[in-house]
């Protein structure tokens, strides 16, 4: 409504300035020519009030904005070398110009100038780093120039500040990688920057699970760090090692910490304040959650195995098992949860000695354990 209200008002100006503005006329050029160089004429005034009106809530043009504005600008053309030191002092930016170019990827370009110009972390009320992580979790590093990689390098390695869970994340990522970024985290390493006590995370939590299953997590642990803290709570909006390998279906991983931390298969602890604790064989029945869905049954199977328990009950639900969630949901995944076999094994108690048999028992053992079967055996069966 208010777009055609405001073609409406145009339309009755441009009835007015029309006749004013006889384009054919030469009289006419060379009045509409005196008013607008003079900038006095009524008829002027009455073009810039349609000019106001045809470009109302369009935004600034990038000739008007400073030279950090412009190079912080996705839609202006940004021109190496035409930051102006003065303007940093006064960027006119609602954050300071190194957090503004280092969230936004397509503002990487200004990067490496803003910090030859003098821009300072100081001058950022939190890491800029920071900013990235919670805004894209694995960025395209790979595509960015070796000056941008450098100047990202020089914000994780100058700012204490960085070093936080989900920027050790970031840093530890496959694309982070693969531009080499991952060695800020070894330099991390080597000056004391991860020295164990002394942080608001587990870099065992932190890590990306390949690199968890790496040298570098050998070494973390060589380093002092246990498991057991990657079970504390760490500020950060990216998920927590052990679900991000669960969500990938990253084996290896998930080996890692279900032999260290036996725990996790059937209790997870919760992530942040406020939040419950969570059942890795629950979570995985969640269509969503994996990403990959095809191994949903493999990842079952694979929890089970390293005592994952269907009967586990639900933190937020404390009358519900999984296999009863399964059931509710009518999740496909049932039968494996609960398989048809132990349903007959009650009506039937044949079948439950086969059962027995497996758990290694002698047979005589089995069979007292269950006379009726024991007494249906002594009855020969009908030929």
């Amino acid at each position: 409504m208010h777009r055609v209200l405001r073609l409406l008002t145009l339309i009755a100006l441009g009835g007015v300035v029309g006749p004013l503005l006889v384009a054919c006329s030469p009289v006419g050029l060379l009045v509409g020519a005196t008013g607008m160089a003079t900038d006095t004429s009524m008829t002027w005034d009455i073009v810039k009030h349609v000019h106001g009106k045809l470009t109302e809530g369009d935004a600034t043009p990038c000739v008007r904005l400073n030279s950090v504005q412009r190079a912080l600008n996705a839609r202006c053309e940004y021109v190496a070398g035409s930051i102006q030191p003065a303007d940093l002092a006064r960027s006119g930016l609602q954050q300071c110009a190194l957090a503004a170019a280092t969230r936004d990827p397509r503002l990487w370009r200004a990067l490496p100038e803003l910090l030859d110009k003098g821009a300072s972390v100081d001058s950022c009320p939190g890491s800029p780093l920071i900013a990235l992580a919670e805004s894209t979790p694995c960025p395209d590093f790979a595509s960015a120039p070796p000056a941008v990689l450098g100047a990202i390098r020089t914000l994780a390695e100058s700012d204490p500040r960085a070093v936080r869970h989900d920027v050790f994340r970031m840093l530890g990522c496959p694309k982070a990688r693969a531009a080499g970024l991952d060695r800020v985290l070894v330099t991390w390493l080597d000056r004391g920057d991860l020295e164990p006590g002394k942080l608001s995370f587990s870099p065992l939590d932190a890590a990306d699970p390949d690199l968890l299953v790496s040298r570098f997590g050998h070494e973390l642990e060589i380093a002092g760090h246990k498991p057991e803290s990657a079970l504390d709570g760490y500020e950060g909006s990216l998920p927590s090692g052990f679900e991000l390998a669960l969500r990938n279906s990253h084996w290896a991983a998930l080996e890692w910490w279900l032999y260290r931390l036996p725990q996790l298969a059937n209790l997870a602890p919760p992530q942040g304040g406020g939040q419950l604790a969570w059942v890795p064989l629950q979570r995985v029945l969640l269509p969503g959650f994996l990403q990959f869905p095809e191994t949903q049954r493999d990842m079952i199977g694979f929890l089970m195995a390293r005592g994952a328990s269907p009967r586990q009950k639900l933190p937020f639900d404390p009358g519900k098992t999984v296999v009863a969630f399964a059931a509710q949901m009518k999740s496909p995944m049932l039968v494996l949860l609960e398989p048809p076999a132990r349903s007959a094994a009650i009506a039937d108690p044949r079948a439950a000695l086969p059962a027995l048999v497996e758990t290694g028992a002698p047979l005589r053992h089995a069979l007292r354990a269950q006379p009726q079967v024991a007494g249906s055996l002594d009855t020969p069966a009908p030929r």
